[in-house]
Formats: C-alpha cells, sequence, structure tokens
C-alpha cells in the first residue's frame, strides 16, 4: 500500500495568488465546535503543519495562548503573515514535518489543512507523539462537495479539470486504489482515537473563483500549464455557464475536522 510522495517544498509556489481567493473556506462554525471538542480555553498552543495562508490559526487564534504555522512555501508565509496581522498570538516559520523536533517545543493541538498527504504521513504522526502533551489532539481539516441534486454543475467542473489534472504524475498516485487512505494511517499511529465533526454551508460562488480554485490546486499550477492555464479558464467558463446566475454558482460545501487523539 501507498503511502508518501516525494517531498517538494514549493509545488505551491505559483498557487499560492489563487489560494485564499479560490479555495472554499472552511465553516466558521467548525472552528467553535473543535474548541469546544479540545477544550481550547486561551491557554493551549497550537502548531498549524502545513499552514499554506495561515487560515486555520488565524480562526483558533482567539482561543489559544500562542500558536506556530510552519510551511515550506515562503510566497504562503508571506499571506499568512499579512492576514495575521491583527493576531498578535500568531506566528509563521519556514518548515515543514522534516523539521518537527524538540526546538519547537510542546503542543497541545495540531492542525493539518489539505496538506497531510504531502508529508511521510507515519513519519509525521511519530514525531507529533513526541511534541503533543498528553491530552491533545491531532486535526486534519479538510472540505468537500458533498454529492447533492445542488451541486449538479460540479461534474461538469471536474470533466474539464480532471482532464488537466491526471497530467500530474503525483495526483494519479494519490488517487490510486492502493494509496493508504489518511485514517488507516491515523489507526496504525498513536492517534488512534478518531471523532468527526461536519458542517455544511450553502455559498454563491463567482465563476471566477472556480477558476482560481483550480490553479490552487498542485496539479494545475500555472507553473506546470504554462500558457495552457488560459484554456483551462475558458473551458471552465464554458462548462459553468449553464448553471450560473449573474455569474455565481450555488454549492454546498462539507467543511470536515478529523480529530484524532491516542487512545
Amino acid at each position: 500500500m501507498t503511502t508518501d510522495l516525494e517531498f517538494n517544498a514549493h509545488r505551491f509556489a505559483s498557487a499560492a495568488p489563487h489560494y485564499l481567493q479560490g479555495r472554499p473556506r472552511y465553516a466558521p462554525a467548525l472552528y467553535g465546535r473543535l474548541a469546544q471538542i479540545c477544550g481550547l480555553d486561551g491557554h493551549k498552543r497550537l502548531l498549524d503543519l502545513g499552514c499554506g495562508p495561515g487560515q486555520i490559526a488565524i480562526a483558533l487564534s482567539p482561543y489559544l495562548s500562542e500558536g506556530l504555522g510552519l510551511d515550506p512555501e515562503p510566497a504562503m508565509l508571506a499571506l499568512a503573515r499579512e492576514q495575521a496581522a491583527a493576531a498578535p498570538n500568531l506566528r509563521f516559520q519556514e518548515g515543514s514535518s522534516y523539521d518537527l523536533g524538540p526546538a519547537l517545543g510542546r503542543f497541545d493541538l495540531c492542525t493539518i489543512g489539505r496538506a497531510f498527504h504531502w508529508m511521510n504521513r507515519a513519519e509525521t504522526l511519530r514525531s507529533l507523539d513526541r511534541l503533543i502533551e498528553p491530552g491533545g489532539a491531532v486535526v486534519l481539516f479538510e472540505t468537500d462537495l458533498p454529492e447533492l441534486p445542488q451541486n449538479a454543475w460540479y461534474q461538469a467542473y471536474r470533466k474539464v479539470t480532471e482532464v488537466y489534472a491526471n497530467e500530474d504524475p503525483e495526483r494519479v498516485r494519490r488517487k490510486a486504489a492502493d494509496w493508504a487512505p489518511d485514517d488507516s494511517l491515523l489507526l496504525a499511529s498513536p492517534f488512534d482515537h478518531l471523532e468527526r465533526a461536519s458542517v455544511i454551508e450553502r455559498h454563491e460562488t463567482p465563476i471566477d473563483t472556480l477558476i482560481d480554485r483550480a490553479l490552487s490546486t498542485s496539479s494545475m499550477t500555472r507553473a506546470k500549464l504554462a500558457d495552457r492555464a488560459e484554456a483551462l479558464a475558458a473551458e471552465l467558463r464554458a462548462v459553468l455557464a449553464p448553471f450560473a446566475a449573474e455569474g455565481r454558482i450555488v454549492e454546498y460545501v462539507e467543511s470536515q475536522a478529523t480529530i484524532a487523539r491516542r487512545g
């Protein structure tokens, strides 16, 4: 069973400008629910691993004493620092799961948003076991579009994007039948007690934002597509137009947190 991809510190360099605009936000209510479940009382320390532009750490900052965001991509860290200007209890540092060690200190919570699959997952969990306090947790954040009639437009969107994305060998590997699911890695780790929380929200999303969403993924960055990025954008505008009202698509997005504690 396949568990790991080769580390590439800068695979999201050209995706960064599209990330905040394109990726669905995590539901605000999910952060409050997580704070309740994990007892975030203003005295806990957070590690946001693979933090990207810092949206998780920023949203959780009112519940924390301190938060540290780690990401290997300077363009993402620049966005995070800009967005976190009003959160003085956060700091952001260049680094990755391969840099986990005692110099970072101890944490009560480690969040990982849409990034766990880029790590050596088993080794990352072993490293986190040495850094997370006994009552702490690892939390994986994801967003998905449930299979609902209201999300019918998504099939047309995927039909276009998968033509481009499947040219990326890393994506093909992650979608293969022998790719180990995150849950299986968690269940084989010290953090083998799993709980899920999720929230479904209705969004009205501009078509241009959905184009940014495609370009924010590792498989369809401008660096990979080069002059084909504009062809992708044109195809998406064409297939999404029948589903749009005044240039906007209605989508129902599920934000999910998998909370993993020691059993």
